[in-house]
């Protein structure tokens, strides 16, 4: 699996530029000839108004830029404004062959970072199958930028990486990445990375009586895996891990409750949480950063084979609690919900989960945010603040006691399946059942999977997640 990316971001070390260049300002009153011609600012001056905010230049031998973005009054909305409009001018280096492009901040508030990432991740590409690929047009090798510390472009250059990681996982179809492939994923990223990696398979997931996981394997032919990675540096600063658990159902099929119509067309991607999680932990690593961190991934696809389970059947989990099967479409909180229970092996400061768990979450705020739930336990606070950061929202649903009652059942201690409303919040309220530390349950469903590009956000596995906990752990670090 190929995730070199193309576009390196790069401190530049001498003034002695000449190539093509991009000015960003905030206001049109800091444009000067200073750095445009006499008839360039002129043409600007003449021409700017609301809606009309990129010019472009061509010198035939250079090629400029000049990208205004209003400000806003709230930080992180500017913030994603400079992505945006990064994804905006990535087109035109491509259509011109540009290979190098300098930023140049006119305003000084170090943003040309962020328009650099929105230039980067909206340049993605999956092209791997396809027989006649398009040469057509040359990608950016490096995008200059000033006024950064090498560190800072460092930690940039390994969220853009990481996040294609986690793209390509998603993308990748199931005949090619299956959970024992995945596993071979993992592996590389674990190489290059530095941290350590375990794969349980199928007899010790047994001796585990991991019955979640088990069950929902049953109609495969291919057997499930466990994946344990562990960030364990000897400057870590915590004494109890941080454990994040992805949801690894490679193919949704549905089961014996099958999807229909179209339902199934993306279901290769049911594994966003594991692109996620697993590319998280390869950022922090690369990035060498101290905190201690394992992440969790049972992985199976989920079919109608002749031993499926089905509705009806009542299976005991890890930690040795009952569930009944009402939908075999259910499954993601049944692996999840073993994953969770073993976690508390670690005595974790906190776990996170993610998942594209329900179309209820989707539905409820579809691709614009995380739908996220918790018990009491956890402090959210610095989370919901990186969900700004990267601008991957968090909508935080609640966790009544009164949701309980809609798992109930007269056969067993819980079912898989809520009524007809708040399926997110019951699917949460099932995974409580399997924690006694510091939870927090993210459901990616409406954001991780995009049936069109959405910005810097490009078609297919969006990669959602990873950039959200790389910079919670960067921010714990501090």
């Amino acid at each position: 699996m190929n995730t070199i990316i193309k576009t390196r971001i790069e401190l530049l070390s001498s003034q002695d530029y000449n190539g093509s260049y991009v000015l960003l300002s905030d206001n049109i009153e800091s444009l000067s000839e200073n750095n445009l011609k006499k008839e360039e600012l002129k043409y600007i001056l003449d021409n700017y108004k609301e809606g009309n905010k990129l010019f472009h230049f061509n010198r035939y031998t250079q090629q400029i830029w000049v990208h205004i973005i209003d400000k806003k009054a709230v930080k992180h909305i500017i913030d994603e404004e400079y992505r945006k409009a990064g994804a905006i001018i990535q087109s035109q280096f491509s259509a011109l062959n540009i290979e190098n492009v300098l930023l140049i901040d006119l305003n000084n508030n170090n943003r040309s970072l962020l328009y650099a990432e929105g230039i980067i991740l909206s340049s993605y590409k999956f092209d791997k199958y396809k027989s006649k690929k398009d040469k057509s047009n040359i990608e950016l090798s490096k995008i200059y930028v000033k006024e950064f510390t090498e560190r800072e472009i460092e930690l940039m250059n390994i969220s853009n990486e990481a996040t294609f990681w986690s793209r390509n996982l998603l993308n990748e179809p199931q005949m090619a990445l299956d959970a024992q492939t995945i596993t071979e994923q993992f592996k590389l990223m674990s190489e290059d990375a530095g941290f350590d990696l375990v794969v349980l398979n199928k007899k010790k997931i047994e001796s585990l009586r991991m019955g979640g996981l088990l069950a929902v394997n049953k109609g495969s032919n291919i057997p499930p895996s466990f994946s344990i990675m562990e960030w364990k540096p000897e400057n870590a600063i915590n004494s109890k891990p941080y454990v994040f658990v992805g949801k690894g159902v490679v193919y949704d099929t549905g089961g014996v409750n099958i999807k229909t119509g179209d339902f199934m067309t993306n279901m290769h991607m049911d594994m966003g949480g594991a692109g996620a999680a697993s590319s998280a932990i390869y950022a922090i690593a690369k990035a060498k950063l101290p905190i201690h961190i394992i992440t969790l991934i049972p992985a199976t696809d989920n079919r109608p084979g002749q031993d499926a389970y089905t509705p009806g059947d009542i299976i005991i989990m890890h930690n040795g609690k009952s569930v009944e099967v009402l939908n075999t479409d259910a499954e993601g909180r049944l692996i999840l919900a073993d994953a969770l229970s073993y976690a508390q092996k670690y005595n974790p400061e906190m776990v996170i989960d993610l998942a594209t768990l329900t179309g209820a979450a989707a539905r409820a705020i579809g691709k614009y945010g995380i739908v996220a739930m918790r018990n009491e336990e956890a402090d959210i606070k610095q989370l919901n603040k990186s969900s700004e950061n990267v601008y991957e929202r968090l909508v935080e649903f609640p966790m009544w006691d009164e949701y309980d009652e809609l798992i109930k059942t007269d056969v067993a201690d819980i079912q898989n399946l809520g009524g007809a409303e708040g399926g997110a919040i019951t699917a949460g309220k099932f995974l409580q059942n399997f924690v006694d530390y510091p939870w927090i349950h993210l459901d990616i469903a409406g954001p991780a999977m995009l049936s069109a590009k959405d910005s810097y956000r490009t078609k297919g596995g969006s990669g959602v997640g990873t950039r959200l906990l790389f910079d919670f752990i960067k921010e714990v670090a501090k």
